[in-house]
């Protein structure tokens, strides 16, 4: 691989022309973190300053257009992203909160334990701890994820009310068989974890027979930190569902307030406070950009960026101590690749200090390197990697300051 190889393959990428379309203030700033946050798009930008106007302008009278954002967006997502259908997703509070009551109203109708595998990101795992229940953890393999086989274990065990689990697992970047481990649940409910996956692997939840999901839209949605988290029930399964967060959006008729809770009908029962606007204006530019791009290509594209670290890393980096801590296969890998390094934290520290290169450090030892493809190319994914194995031959993380920092 040479950089005119990554030059004839941006070339080549249908999708390359998006990248105009997102704000890069320093082109010589590499970033490889777009599946912590997103770059921001450049009509966030302008429909941001264009809301901020109209609030002061029109005032209150304006909640008139605001109001149904948080279902008009989550069907954007469901129809343009997810492959679900309208009325089965919607615009609100964190992943956090959104985890917590769809899987606490799952338990109203069910006895047993929690289960999740241990390797699942620390948010789903401390919701699932603080719910009351038993909690079962079961090891999945460590770069490819949980499958079938395990699932169906776990279910054979017997006594499980509900399991939760990531599409994308976040250090490996593993992508998991949502259909082959849904069908191997069989009657046990999924509440999948789609942060990692949403914008940058195809779902198709209808077509993986997916009933219940919630997701973040602030990594490969582009929508802005801290963005309003999304949630999905299949149609057929929301009228048995009521949200143990009883809030006026979420009340049929919510301006008759002198009536006692009674849940709209449909997604919107899982709604709770007032709307975060500015929020759902970002989350609704980032999927009309993802929508417009269409997933399979996406897909196409994250393959053909992060093939480009393995073959580097094979030919290049291995024999500086760094081995493929994702899996090969590309069908099989989200929009990430682990690098595993015994050094992984000061590497990461020089290559954004002394590199210009903004990757993660996921413990203990792992250089996350995520690509998005809708604003990265291929040549400054290349130009990262010469950076990095330079960086390591010379010695550059050995005298930078190795204390963790908060934020990794």
């Amino acid at each position: 691989m040479t950089r005119a190889d990554a030059l004839a393959l941006d070339a080549a990428d249908p999708l390359a022309h998006f990248r105009e379309r997102f704000a890069i203030a320093d082109p010589e700033l590499i970033y490889l973190d777009g599946n912590s946050l997103g770059r921001l798009p450049l009509a966030t930008r302008d429909r941001l300053a264009t809301l901020v106007e109209e609030w002061g302008t029109r005032l209150v009278t304006a909640w008139e257009d605001w109001i149904d954002l948080p279902t008009q967006v989550g069907d954007l997502i469901a129809e343009g992203v997810l492959g679900a259908a309208g009325g089965e997703v919607v615009v609100c509070d964190s992943t956090t909160v959104n985890l917590y009551k769809l899987v606490r109203a799952l338990l109203a109708h069910r006895r047993g334990a929690l289960v999740t595998d241990a390797g699942n990101f620390p948010t789903d795992r401390y919701v699932l701890e603080g719910l009351g229940r038993e909690l079962r953890q079961f090891d999945a393999a460590p770069i490819e994820g949980p499958s079938a086989d395990d699932v169906a274990r776990v279910v054979a065990a017997g006594d499980v009310a509900v399991l939760v689990l990531s599409h994308v697992a976040y250090r490996s970047g593993a992508v998991a068989d949502l259909h082959g481990i849904q069908a191997a649940a069989g009657d046990v409910p999924i509440v999948w974890d789609l942060s990692h996956s949403v914008g940058s692997v195809p779902t198709d939840l209808h077509a993986n027979e997916i009933r219940y999901a919630v997701g973040c839209t602030y990594k490969h949605l582009n929508a802005g930190p801290g963005a309003p988290a999304f949630l999905y029930v299949r149609r057929d399964a929301q009228p048995g569902l009521r949200s143990p967060i009883q809030g006026w959006f979420g009340q049929a008729e919510q301006f008759d307030m002198e009536r006692p809770y009674d849940p709209v009908p449909g997604i919107g029962r899982f709604l709770t406070g007032t709307p975060p606007i500015l929020g759902l204006a970002a989350v609704q530019e980032g999927a009309k950009l993802t929508a417009e791009a269409g997933m399979e290509a996406i897909a196409r594209t994250s393959a053909s960026l992060t093939g480009l670290i393995v073959d580097y890393a094979d030919a290049a980096l291995s024999p500086l101590g760094f081995t493929l801590g994702s899996p090969r296969d590309p069908a099989r890998r989200g929009a990430q690749v682990a690098l595993r390094h015994p050094e992984a934290w000061p590497i990461c520290r020089a290559l954004i200090e002394r590199a210009r290169v903004i990757p993660d450090f996921r413990g203990p030892d792992i250089v996350r390197l995520g690509v998005a493809p809708l604003s990265t190319t291929h040549a400054e994914l290349f130009d990262a990697l010469e950076r990095l194995r330079d960086l390591v031959e010379r010695g550059e993380h050995e005298r930078v300051d190795a204390t963790r920092s908060r934020v990794t």
